[in-house]
């Protein structure tokens, strides 16, 4: 088959597929579907139960739902309490919360160290691992790496298909440990077979928590400064846990119901973060923000900054998807915690760092969103910013690649997501199977010669 008739073929089986598949939005409707597993207010389909973590965005009164003040916790504990209290005492956060969703409790100061000397014990990959499953195959994109990485833990396991809770957790724990390392070394060699820079493979150190050896291992001099590893720490901290309704923890529970391997179950996970409606979201939003500098003459002229969002809600700019990327969220309304901590880190950086003035284009972008879209959509629709809005910009001015914005993402996630698959295996023990309804008429079959 020559290629204008592989082409002409294929343009005909997209034109099935596309027929073959198109739902009327209407039938939703009709039978009282939950698209998205979302109800007609927006909120989420009440699905499972959970211990782990709690996102609060809206109340309902009187049965109408209503905005609120954003809150995240983690096993009941406001993660801005927590925040402030690790900084406050000038200690890293991530390892500390680790524990805290993984077995329930805040950890003493000697099991805090106990728990960090375990961690560091493990960071280092299998013997072979680095050489075979990722410079011999390196990805352009770092979470299929990622995800490649996790399922071939399965080979070098000795013990891979055992769902007892002792071994889940060695595994989960393993796989916290490893997940830094595997995302450098990814990094670096797509840094080195695809953009042709040097390759650096530095060991991790056990001494270090998770934010210095990620700094330490993607930069070829290991040099980073105590602040720097702060701030990354901070990201860590408020990425890590998100409910068990957010799509990568959902599918992590999914997954897990059917008794399958913990490398399968998180390596869905992956997977379902990579997407840029979900972990994959703060590269979306660079890629906008650089859109809207390139096409703006004046970064502090809030009508023309005004003008431009206008056109993207309207489909005429950037990917004319009508989405400003980083705003709104499917639980927060008025606030999202994660992104007002971020925002403060954003706006000591900036000043830090020079870059007041591009700060102050993304607090229009926050600040006119909502008033554009309200005008466009004639709704009164609380948009705030969520955390993927000022991430990105955190992480630039860390000089973080853009490529590890959302493995750094899924770095943090992957201790919710160890959590979430332990509490399904616990304490559902049910296969996740929900039902669809068939909009297909009984048809009878056509012999191939009458067709």
């Amino acid at each position: 088959m020559c290629i204008n008739e592989r082409t002409k073929l294929f343009e005909e089986l997209t034109g099935l597929v596309e027929k073959s598949n198109n739902i009327d939005p209407e039938a939703y409707i009709k039978y009282n579907v939950k698209r998205g597993l979302r109800n007609s207010d927006g909120s989420g389909v009440l699905v499972g139960l959970t211990k782990i973590g709690e996102v609060h965005g809206y109340l309902f009164d009187e049965g109408e739902k209503k905005a609120d003040e954003g809150r995240l916790s983690y096993r009941g504990i406001g993660v801005m309490d927590i925040v402030h209290g690790f900084q406050k005492e000038g200690r890293f956060g991530f390892e500390e919360i680790s524990y805290l969703l993984l077995f329930g409790e805040l950890p003493s100061n000697e099991r805090l160290q106990e728990f960090n000397n375990l961690l560091g014990g493990c960071r280092i990959l299998p013997n072979g691992f680095t050489e075979d499953m990722i410079l011999k195959a390196p990805s352009f994109d770092i979470m299929n790496k990622l995800a490649r990485s996790v399922l071939a833990c399965y080979s070098y396991d000795n013990n891979p298909d055992d769902v007892s809770l002792p071994n889940i957790l060695r595994q989960s724990l393993e796989l916290i440990a490893r997940f830094p390392t595997m995302m450098a070394y990814g990094y670096q060699a797509k840094s080195h077979y695809y953009d042709g820079n040097s390759l650096f493979i530095h060991l991790p150190k056990p001494e270090l928590s998770t934010a210095e050896n990620i700094l330490h291992m993607i930069r070829p001099d290991n040099q980073y400064t105590r602040s720097e590893a702060e701030i990354l720490d901070l990201a860590l901290v408020l990425h890590a846990e998100h409910g068990g309704g957010n799509n990568s923890s959902f599918s992590t529970r999914v997954v897990s119901s059917t008794g399958t391997d913990t490398y399968s179950a998180i390596a869905a996970a992956v997977g379902a973060l990579k997407g840029p409606k979900h972990g994959g979201a703060n590269k979306k939003v660079m890629d906008m923000i650089e859109n809207i500098k390139a096409n703006i003459s004046d970064w502090e002229d809030r009508d023309e900054v005004e003008n431009y969002i206008r056109k993207i809600i309207n489909k005429e700019a950037y990917d004319r998807t009508g989405l400003v990327y980083g705003m709104g969220h499917a639980v927060y309304t008025i606030s999202d915690p994660r992104a007002v901590l971020l925002k403060e880190k954003a706006i000591e950086l900036a000043k830090e760092k020079d870059r007041t003035k591009e700060l102050a284009l993304y607090m229009a972008i926050e600040d006119l969103t909502p008033k554009v879209f309200a005008e466009l959509k004639g709704t009164s629709k609380d948009i705030s910013p969520n955390v993927d809005f000022y991430s990105g910009f955190v992480y630039t001015m860390l000089n973080i690649p853009q490529e590890l914005y959302t493995p750094i993402f899924a770095v943090s996630r992957i201790v919710g997501w160890c959590a979430h698959r332990i509490e399904e295996l616990v304490g559902v023990q049910r296969i996740i199977r929900p039902a669809y309804k068939s909009l297909v008429k009984g048809t009878k079959y056509i012999p191939l010669t009458e067709r």
